[in-house]
This record gives C-alpha cells, structure tokens and sequence, in this order.
C-alpha cells in the first residue's frame, strides 16, 4: 500500500511539475503576445500597475495563505470520517469569502480613483493614463473572489489527492488570456486595445474557477449555503492563515513599490521591470517551487517527530540543490540578458528601447535568483516548524530594505536602482532566516553549503565565459534574423551549461551526482 501511494505521489508531482511548467511556458508566451502589441508603453504601465493590486490581494487570500490553513483542517476532519462534517465547514468558508471579498470588490469600484492614485503617483500629471489605469483596475478587480473560491475548491480537491484539475487550470487561465489578446486587439478602437487584455484576465479568472468544480461531485458531499462563522473550525482557518497572509502581502509588495517608483522614473519603467520579472519567473518557477513543494512534506514529518538532525540535513541537501540550478540560471540571464529579451520581446510594439529597459532590470533581478530559491524552502522550514511568524517579521523587514533603497536609488540609477533594492531585501531576508534557523535547529550545514556553492560558482564563471563567447561568435557568424538569434541563444546556454555540469562533476559537487542518478533511475524504470 506504501509503495503504490509512493507511485501515485510521485505521478502526481511528475505531472504536477509538467502541468506548472506548462504554465510558466504559456505565460511567458501571453507575455510576449502582450509585448508585440503594447510594448512598454504608458498604456501597458497602466495595465501593469492596474492589475498588481488586485493580483496583491489576491495572493493574500487566495494562493498559499488560503490552502495552508484550509488543507490541514478540511483533511483531518476526512480522516476522522466526519466528511459530510468538512463539507460544511468547506462551505462556510467559501460563502464567507464570497460575501467579505464581494463586498471588498463593490468598496475598491467606488474608491479605485484615489486608491489608484496611491499605487502611480507619477502618472497624477497624465491624466489619461491615471483614468486607465483605474478603469483597468475597476475591470479586473473581480478576480479577487474568483480566485480566492477557486482557491476553496482546489484545497478540497487536494485533500483527495487529486492534483491534475487544479494543476491544469492556470494552463487554461494563460491560453484565454493569449485568445483574448490575438482576438479582440483587431476589434477594438486602438485607445481600447489594452481592455482585450484585461477582458482576457477575466474570462481566464472565470474559466479558471469553473474548471475544477465538476470534479468535486462524488466526494461525499457538496457545497450548501452555510454561513457559521463562529464555528471552531472555520475560526482556526482564519487564524491560520494570518501570519501566512501577512508573509506574502508583504512579498507581493514589493512588486507594486516597483511599481511605484517606477512611475516616478519614467511611464516605460514599470511594464519594463515587469517584463523582467516575467523571465525571472520561469526558473524560479521549475526549479526552486518544485523542490520546495517535494520537499515541504518530508520537513514537516520530521518537524512533527522533533527529528531535527534529519530535518536539518534534508533542508540543507535541499538547499544546495536550489543553488545548483539557479547559480548558472542567474549567470546565464545576467550575461545573455540582452539577446534573452531581444529573443523572447523584441518585436511590433516592443522595440530597441524597451530591449535596453528589459535588459537592463533582468542583469539586476538575476543577482537575486538563488537567494529568492533559498528563502523559498526556509520559508516552508519555518512552516513545517509551526512558526510561521518568524518569517511574516522577516518579511516586514525585506519590506523595509526594499522601499528604502527604491527610494533612494531611483533618481540617480533609474531601473536599476529600483530593482537593486528588491535584490538587496531577498538577499537579507535569506541571511536572516538561515541565522534564526541555524539557532532552531543547532546548525544548517553551512560549512559544507558554502563549499558547495564556492564550487558552483567557479563552475559558473565557465559557464559565463562559454555562454557569452559562444554567443557572440555565432550572432556575428549568423546576423541578425530571428531563426538565428535563437539558434545563437540556445547554442550558448547549451554550450554554457555543458561547461557548467562538466565542471560541477569534476569538482565532485556531490548534488550533481544525486540528480544524475535521479535521472538515470527513472529512466531505467521508464519514468
């Protein structure tokens, strides 16, 4: 029984990270539809900053917060077998978020204007831009509730070990989205262009929750019309969720402070800095969540036992993992950042300006990218440890560091500075959260991760000089048409991460050995 429930778990986190890389792809593919169109204009600053403060709440209530607290209670009420008993609290849960974040959304159409005012102070001088952007904002701001019931329904799902539904979903949220912005851009009067992509945002919103609900019939049980807040249950849920929801309100703002500052530096500057992020995303997404998400269930067992030594050695293996993969993931967009957003942007809209805008945020973002892996999986240490508080007060201070350094950096370095100042927040909160941990569980493996990642590093340096090299040599041999700057682009970071994984091996960085053999046990039992 063991066995086949380990089978099935390690399907599901096979196709579980399939289905978010998948996802990631796709999203990189709606973000390059959307930069052919609009570029880096004052319209998509608009749309950037219009969508960031409901998408802020919405990873308040609706992503980790929600499920973190919502799973545990919804499953242990399963095991006890009181499953019609889950499925009311399940349904109090979502009639309340319902009616609370309903109500929220008819307070945030009244108020957008001065709401919206606080969030792009720069565009206050433009007032075509300040009224889009808050028409934007009235538009997609429904999501809230969408996502955070959706949120209800996949934590149930999850509950009953079904994954695929809910995995899939965000992959039909990005193909709406992309439809929408192909279908009703030519429609539209070229001032309204940029409303297909938020109608889009919330046709895939919609999708996106309709999706799984289907999959709840047969279950035992279904939703009802209940409204008992005062239960115990639904009480811990909320209660649950409230360092958690402060942790990831206080992360998800330093994107809006971005954004922020960036209307103060130039109407281009926030959609650049997103564009970025964007790329930024798509390794942290495949590589540092999936091990952060394997990994979560394995810390909280051994935290739940008090086995400190093993959940300090499976944090620490951990660790070095995430570093292995991103080190050369960052020196890879910092070197090739240029021809990276060259390949992926530069096209319609998206000229050699927005090029030199994108660029030049991702060399920066990119110094951040092992830090933001790391501080990932301490995060879900400190979780598995019931302490979630530690790193909600964290949070608070990578807030801090953030806003300070924007703030005094974005007049003298523009961009840069705003993103420096995000860089600067990850890398303390990381040092912070080892340094607590190191005194929670009597070490982290410093020693032997810092080694690790010395060596990681000079590998590194190989891989940039390989990369760059390989990639200078062919754009000038092949010049400069699209088939052959992504021939030159791919070539280069095959040829870098070659040098990179020949190098880790003969500097016998034993975490590249554990995912060789990784690999090579799968294929020899076909997948």
């Amino acid at each position: 029984m063991r066995r086949g429930h380990g089978r099935r778990l390690a399907r599901s986190t096979a196709f579980f990270s399939f289905a978010t890389g998948l996802s990631r792809l796709l999203g990189l593919a709606r973000e390059v539809v959307a930069a052919s169109l609009f570029g880096v204009s004052g319209v998509m600053s608009a749309f950037t900053i219009a969508f960031q403060v409901p998408n802020l709440l919405r990873a308040l209530v609706a992503d980790s917060a929600l499920q973190g607290a919502f799973i545990p209670v919804f499953t242990e009420l399963l095991e006890k077998g009181e499953r019609k008993e889950a499925f009311r609290i399940a349904s109090s849960l979502f009639f309340l978020i319902m009616l609370a974040l309903g109500a929220l959304t008819v307070l945030f159409v009244i108020f957008a204007d001065p709401i919206m005012s606080v969030f792009a102070p720069g565009f206050d001088d433009q007032p075509a831009l300040k009224d889009l952007t808050v028409q934007l904002s009235r538009l997609m701001f429904p999501i809230v509730v969408l996502l955070a019931l959706s949120g209800v329904v996949v934590g149930m799902l999850n509950s009953f070990d079904h994954f695929s539904v809910p995995a899939l979903a965000p992959v039909a949220w990005n193909l709406v989205i992309i439809a929408a912005l192909v279908g009703l851009v030519p429609l539209l009067p070229e001032e309204d262009e940029i409303y297909a992509y938020a109608i889009g945002i919330l046709a895939g919103t919609v999708v996106q929750f309709l999706l799984p609900l289907p999959w709840l019939r047969g279950r035992g049980g279904r939703l009802t019309f209940t409204l008992d807040w005062r239960d115990e249950r639904v009480r811990r849920v909320l209660r649950l969720m409230l360092p958690v929801t402060i942790a990831l309100g206080l992360i998800n703002l330093s994107l809006a402070i971005n954004s922020l500052f960036g209307t103060l530096v130039s109407d281009q500057a926030p959609a650049a800095i997103d564009k970025a992020f964007r790329i930024y995303q798509l390794p942290q997404g495949l590589f540092s969540i999936s091990i952060a998400t394997i990994l979560f269930p394995t810390l909280a067992r051994f935290a739940a036992r008090g086995a400190h030594d093993d959940l300090r050695r499976t944090m620490g293996n951990g660790v070095r993992q995430i570093c292995l993969l991103l080190i050369p993931s960052a020196v890879i967009m910092a070197v090739l950042a240029e021809p990276i957003t060259q390949l992926v942007y530069q096209r319609g809209a998206f000229g050699p300006r927005a090029t030199d805008l994108t660029s030049t945020a991702l060399v920066w973002w990119s110094i951040s990218l092992p830090f933001q892996g790391v501080s990932l999986l301490f995060s879900r240490t400190f979780f598995s440890l019931q302490r979630p508080w530690a790193t909600t007060a964290l949070s608070a201070v990578n807030l801090l560091v953030n806003a300070a350094l924007a703030a005094a950096l974005h007049g003298p370095f523009g961009i840069a500075g705003i993103v420096v100042g995000t860089v600067a927040g990850t890398v303390t909160m990381c040092l912070a959260q080892g340094w607590l941990l190191r005194g929670e569980l009597g070490g982290v493996e410093g020693k032997r991760t810092l080694g690790a990642a010395l060596r990681m590093l000079a590998a590194a340096a190989l891989l940039a000089a390989v990369a760059y090299g390989a990639w200078r040599a062919l754009d000038g041999l092949l010049g400069g048409g699209s088939f052959a700057q992504a021939l030159a682009v791919l070539v280069a970071i095959a040829a870098g991460a070659s040098a990179y994984g020949a190098a880790v091996w003969a500097l016998r960085v034993p975490e590249a050995r554990q995912i060789r053999d990784l690999l090579v046990s799968r294929a020899r039992s076909g997948g």
